[in-house]
């Protein structure tokens, strides 16, 4: 087996109008992207990346979540492939990278070796995973869950947007939902780039992050219930007020996770509080949580410590409360072999690096617990995500995808 050489990069011009050729299916107000899980802006984005990857050759695949899977064939028709990728779905106000250049850094890939004619072993196959962001139906990363085993399929298609629409309704709706059973294919490993979500990597002017671990998780949704009063006519000690005990739970999500530094966060991240009339108490409120730690019995340690202080908080204020989580994951080491190819491929491009870990969920995450797998991240200004500001350099994608390139090579094996 021969090792990718130093020379060998991607067509980082060509990467790029691929970001923003893409970027102009579902745009947002500010710049950025709305092209949500099973919108129709998210099956006209489908629609673009499944002729690109035919038009590079690759033959589409499509399972039973929607997820997308383009495969370019190897020399060795008995290899498991090497598998890339992460998601086209995007935040109500998000950028233009979060994601997606996980998935056409995957399809550049492709194209790079096509015009270089150089064959591998390994398939490769380039994977758009359906619903990663879990902002219109929790949770995240919910069709890379089903591929795990995390989650059951029917359970996933029952999940509800706002409005009480079924995930698996709206995918039938664009024409998404495909034959293939979840979970099937068998993977030799698995890589995803994405921009860090974080401003470490700028801050220390590094190009390439090498992802080891993978911080866990709890969302965490409380609903406190009160009781409606008039604002000007009821008593300050007469009050069943469930903003304020909304209030007082979200200092303490911040005072818990102070109290686990370090490598521990935590915030309020959605609140609603009911009938939301400006001369109303709120006699409801629901609002999440988010906790991540990498450190296992941090992340346990402040959901207990949570859910003890918010129900002395509402007996204290006479509200009723219910906690119901509604996502988690344990932390994730990432496979060794696998990182050792990403630091490997900077290493022999001369790209500056170092050890991360990733703040944010990912679909690496789950399939993590069925293939080896690691991550692959580059600088974001400012460690700006989930808005239409986010902002990367053509050099930052390109560097990124040169990574990517070598460490599925390393993996996949240059055919001789």
């Amino acid at each position: 087996m021969s090792a990718p050489g130093e020379n060998l990069r991607i067509n980082g011009d060509r990467l790029w109008d691929s970001l923003m050729e893409m970027a102009k299916i579902g745009p947002g107000v500010a710049g950025g992207n709305n092209r949500q899980t099973v919108t129709d802006e998210d099956g006209e984005g489908r629609a673009l990346f499944q002729k690109w990857c035919e038009d590079a050759g690759c033959t589409m695949g499509v399972d039973q979540m929607g997820t997308m899977f383009a495969r370019r064939e190897g020399t060795d028709a008995g290899a498991l492939p090497v598998y890339v990728g992460s998601h086209l779905d995007t935040q109500p106000t998000g950028g233009k990278y979060d994601g997606v250049l996980g998935v056409l850094g995957g399809l550049e890939l492709i194209r790079t070796l096509n015009d270089l004619d150089i064959k591998t072993k390994h398939p490769i196959v380039v994977t758009n995973w359906t619903n990663e962001e879990g902002t219109r139906f929790a949770p995240a990363m919910l069709a890379s869950g089903v591929f795990a085993g995390i989650h059951e399929q029917d359970w996933a298609y029952d999940r509800e947007d706002a409005e009480g629409k079924k995930f698996g309704d709206e995918l039938d709706r664009i024409g998404w939902r495909g034959d293939e059973e979840v979970g099937a294919r068998k993977m030799h490993a698995f890589f995803e780039l994405h921009i860090e979500q974080g401003p470490i990597l700028e801050a220390e002017g590094k190009d390439i992050g090498v992802v080891t671990h993978g911080q866990g998780l709890w969302w965490l949704e409380v609903r406190l219930t009160g009781k409606d009063a008039h604002t000007g006519s009821t008593p300050m000690d007469m009050r069943v007020n469930a903003g304020l005990g909304m209030a007082r739970i979200t200092e303490a999500v911040h005072r818990t996770a102070m109290d686990h530094q370090p490598n521990a966060v935590g915030a309020v991240g959605q609140a609603n509080v009911y009938p939301n009339s400006r001369n109303v108490i709120p006699g409801r409120s629901v609002f999440t949580i988010d906790f991540r730690s990498p450190d296992l019995a941090k992340l346990t340690s402040m959901r207990e410590q949570l859910e003890k202080e918010a129900a002395e908080i509402a007996r204290d204020l006479g509200l009723g409360i219910e906690i119901e989580p509604t996502g988690h994951f344990d932390p994730v080491e990432f496979d060794k072999d696998c990182v050792a190819a990403v630091r490997n491929a900077a290493d022999r491009l001369g790209y500056s690096h170092r050890d991360i870990v990733s703040g944010a969920g990912h679909d690496a995450c789950w399939i993590n617990r069925v293939a080896p797998t690691a991550m692959v991240f580059c600088p974001c200004v400012d460690g700006l995500s989930h808005n239409e500001a986010e902002e990367i350099s053509k050099d930052w994608a390109a560097a990124g995808a040169d990574v990517l390139m070598h460490a599925v090579l390393e993996t996949a094996q240059i055919a001789e």
